[in-house]
């Protein structure tokens, strides 16, 4: 594809995205043609897809912004179908999703489609379907593992520990984050990062947080039982503290976004050696540091980890228990304020590896903190988990 072929379709591309409605009409006429072509595809996708036409577009155009860098864009792509075939896509299907989708943007343009477009998004879905079915091949391994609840504990109202065993051991990494089926939703996946690394017996934990409004999050911390099966899928995701760099290390973690960096602490500790490591805890309320005491006993054992809790509110509201967050004895008192300023309060950490978890407002947040305060960009790793 020419460089003034490939502008055209990222203009367009933006032109869709921008439109009031315009993502969802594009994915709900994608789905429409491609159903048409193999009914049977509908089984293979949950009830309610109302956040398919987010995906869809954010993964359409990470793909665009990439297109320059093809090793990374087919990466990406190749990472995607394998993580579809937890829903039961296989390889050929993605030679009808393409088509699906160069007839959905043709029904989207109407009248105002034009044969530059026509081969211009004709390149792009092509590059699409057949990076996705590369990827869809080339994995081997199970699409997912079934799992038993053994234990859920209610550390706030809306917050629960959820503990289960795997039926065999799930292959992700410290710091990687897992699509989650449960039986109360079924189909509708949801991603998770693990709270504990991974171990041979597969036993596995995850924080969880009910999202007002949400589908998943409330059947999982108000519903799950001990004996319910969950269905986890092939890990993603790439955060990880590189051994081999000589850096030292950042770690920002809000909620339950703590999870995939304590995972990579729990791991760190097993180790004889390990870089330095500076942890900002945070939350909203002192309640919020729910896993506080933890993360402090595992320092007191590991002179390398230094745990700072920071709160935007000195105290809890009182709905909140009221000695949740309480600072372990010895450890030192909670900062408070805003968790990106806190941290950069201390500087730039410019001579760090950094990463940040929590929700999508918080890294975007705290990111932004870190570059004004003179970070580059480059050393700052997320997930969108």
């Amino acid at each position: 594809m020419d460089a003034r072929s490939l502008a055209l379709v990222r203009a367009d591309f933006r032109g869709v995205s921008e439109t009031p409605g315009g993502a969802e009409r594009l994915i709900s006429a994608f789905y429409g043609h491609l159903f048409a072509q193999d009914p049977r595809l509908r089984e293979l996708f949950p009830p309610a897809m109302d956040m398919q036409a987010k995906r869809i577009t954010t993964a359409v155009q990470f793909v665009l912004d990439h297109l320059e860098d093809f090793e990374r864009a087919q990466r990406f792509l190749e990472q995607l179908a394998r993580d579809h075939r937890k829903y039961g896509v296989e390889a050929d299907h993605y030679d009808m999703a393409g088509r699906a989708l160069l007839a959905a943007l043709r029904t989207f343009h109407g009248n105002r489609w034009t044969r530059e477009l026509d081969d211009g998004w004709r390149d792009i879905t092509l590059l699409i379907s057949a990076s996705m079915a590369i990827g869809a091949n080339e994995d081997t391994s199970q699409p997912y593992w079934d799992a038993t609840v053994v234990g859920h504990r209610r550390v706030l109202d809306d917050l629960a520990i959820v503990r289960l065993q795997a039926d065999g051991p799930i292959p992700f990494k410290a710091g990687q984050y897992v699509p989650v089926a449960v039986p109360q939703r079924p189909n509708m996946w949801r991603y998770f990062s693990p709270a504990i690394p991974a171990n041979p017996y597969g036993e596995i934990e995850f924080h969880v947080r009910r999202i007002s409004g949400g589908w998943v999050s409330p059947a999982i911390v108000n519903d799950t039982k001990v004996g319910d099966r969950w269905k986890i899928a092939g890990p993603l995701g790439g955060l990880h503290v590189d051994r081999e760099s000589g850096r030292d290390v950042l770690m920002i973690g809000s909620g339950t976004g703590i999870a995939p960096l304590r995972a990579q602490l729990i791991e760190m500790s097993q180790r004889g050696i390990n870089p330095r490591v500076h942890f900002f805890i945070g939350g909203r309320y002192p309640g919020d540091l729910y896993d506080v005491d933890n993360m402090w006993q595992l320092s007191q054992s590991n002179p390398w980890l230094t745990v700072v809790p920071v709160c935007e509110e000195h105290t809890n509201p009182w709905w909140y228990p009221q000695d949740s967050g309480q600072t372990p004895m010895g450890m030192p008192r909670r900062l408070v304020g805003n968790l990106g300023a806190v941290v950069t309060s201390f500087g730039a950490w410019s001579d760090r590896q950094i990463q940040i978890a929590g929700s999508p407002s918080m890294i975007a947040n705290t990111r932004y903190a870190l570059q004004r305060a003179g970070t580059p960009s480059e050393i700052i790793a997320a997930d969108p988990v």
